[in-house]
């Protein structure tokens, strides 16, 4: 297990964040994706936050990423979905369409810690829960 560290500590702090658009409508493709995940990086830079692995459906994310002990996890997702929501809305016309004046994100989320399983074990059960 690989650990981070900053000026007086050692850590290794892995989440796996589901993300699930507003009412399941089937919008994910890969571009819209590619998109969010984009802004996932960008906006995560500033809370200390990297992103490990990057998996979409239709109607939902799995992400992986690592955190420092001094990362605010709830301010984060909440900026990254109000943001990333604004953005994907305004780029992609089509989406608005299909959810109106709705968020694209669903108010609610899953955030699970990884423990001390291996990085690679996440991984795969992060893929198999995409294709499924």
């Amino acid at each position: 297990m690989k650990l981070d560290s900053n000026n007086h500590s050692v850590f290794s702090m892995c989440y796996h964040l589901v993300l699930v658009v507003k009412y399941r409508r089937k919008v994910f493709d890969t571009e819209i994706s590619d998109f969010a995940k984009r802004k996932f990086v960008e906006i995560g830079s500033k809370y200390n936050i990297t992103l490990v692995e990057w998996h979409h459906d239709k109607d939902h994310v799995h992400i992986l990423f690592n955190a420092h002990p001094n990362s605010e996890l709830s301010k984060f997702i909440n900026a990254y979905k109000s943001a990333s929501s604004r953005l994907i809305k305004r780029d992609f016309p089509y989406i608005r369409k299909k959810l109106w004046k709705e968020m694209f994100w669903s108010r609610s989320f899953c955030l699970l810690t990884t423990g001390s399983a291996p990085s690679d074990t996440i991984k795969k059960y992060i893929e198999n829960q995409a294709q499924k």
